[in-house]
């Protein structure tokens, strides 16, 4: 077998951009790609820097300001970025959640990757499972996709979002748009060599579990979303197939939603148990005080 082959997965001196770095997925991701020998560097709000990162650069993924800082201290080259930061919605309102798990990775995307990428970098997204049925509910995210600024996207969200609302059901809404936007960017970029795919985790044994365990409807219900599994997923398990994804192997994959739930999507469309994503997550009923209290109740 040719040296080419045997290197397929290495990421040695590839410099490679991390958000939500210093705990679960992102983190695993970082450790991963430091023991690969790629240049790590890790934003997030909570520092995190293990021998052998880059940098650690404190970023707030909410904020502009912050993530224009950020790319001041960065490598003009980029040639990997892993979009992993989000936000269940359990703890933070609706504008945030939506803000930090879709509008900054498209900000990020589009003000600096695609002026730091070239031809065989990558791109890879964590969306979500509870972002499925993505293709069917486009009428509730796509007019945000036509905003061209942070300043346009925080002004149409904050428009439509519920005041002092709870962001549980800006989570299932920003999951779907993320799902949509990396299809669209695969193509989008496609002309330039540059590859965008995601990872849909299952369950996962993250510092969010509780949040998602509530959200579910108890621990057993968290659990029966991992199909076949019967336990949640590590953090490592979500992060090999990212680093695949953004590595030579995957070479000829572009747009593909990977779904990491250990047959759970499988079951529902075999219809061997319901799925609960078949609703819509953006009505107007959302925003009413009462309903607001109802989602309150459950977290």
């Amino acid at each position: 077998m040719s040296e080419e082959r045997n290197n397929l997965m290495d990421y040695t001196g590839k410099v490679c951009v991390v958000t939500g770095s210093a705990s679960g997925i992102g983190r695993a991701v970082c450790e991963l790609l430091i023991a690969q020998g790629a240049v790590v560097y890790g934003l997030d709000c909570n520092e995190y820097l293990p021998h052998g990162m880059a940098q650690f650069i404190h970023t707030d993924l909410s904020d502009k300001a912050s993530i224009d800082h950020a790319f001041t201290l960065l490598p003009e080259h980029i040639h990997c970025f892993f979009g992993v930061a989000g936000l269940s919605g359990a703890k933070t309102d609706w504008w945030t959640t939506f803000t930090v798990n879709f509008s900054a990775n498209k900000y990020i995307t589009e003000a600096y990757l695609e002026k730091r990428m070239k031809e065989g970098d990558a791109i890879a997204y964590v969306t979500s499972t509870g972002g499925l049925l993505w293709e069917k509910w486009q009428k509730e995210y796509r007019a945000v996709m036509n905003c061209s600024t942070w300043e346009e996207m925080a002004a149409f969200m904050k428009k439509v979002a519920p005041q002092n609302g709870v962001g549980i059901m800006a989570y299932s809404l920003s999951k779907r748009a993320m799902n949509y936007y990396t299809n669209k960017k695969a193509v989008d970029l496609a002309s330039r060599g540059i590859r965008v795919n995601a990872v849909l985790p299952g369950s996962t044994d993250t510092g969010m579990k509780q949040e998602f365990e509530k959200m579910a409807g108890g621990k057993e219900a968290l659990l029966k979303e991992n199909g076949t599994a019967g336990r949640l997923a590590t953090p490592a398990e979500m992060a090999e197939p990212l680093l695949f994804l953004n590595s030579p192997m995957a070479r000829f994959v572009s747009g593909q939603l990977l779904i990491v739930d250990m047959a759970n999507n499988c079951q529902i469309v075999l219809g061997y148990k319901k799925s609960r994503l078949n609703v819509p997550v953006a009505l107007k009923l959302y925003n009413t005080k009462f309903f607001q209290k109802q989602l309150q109740k459950q977290i």
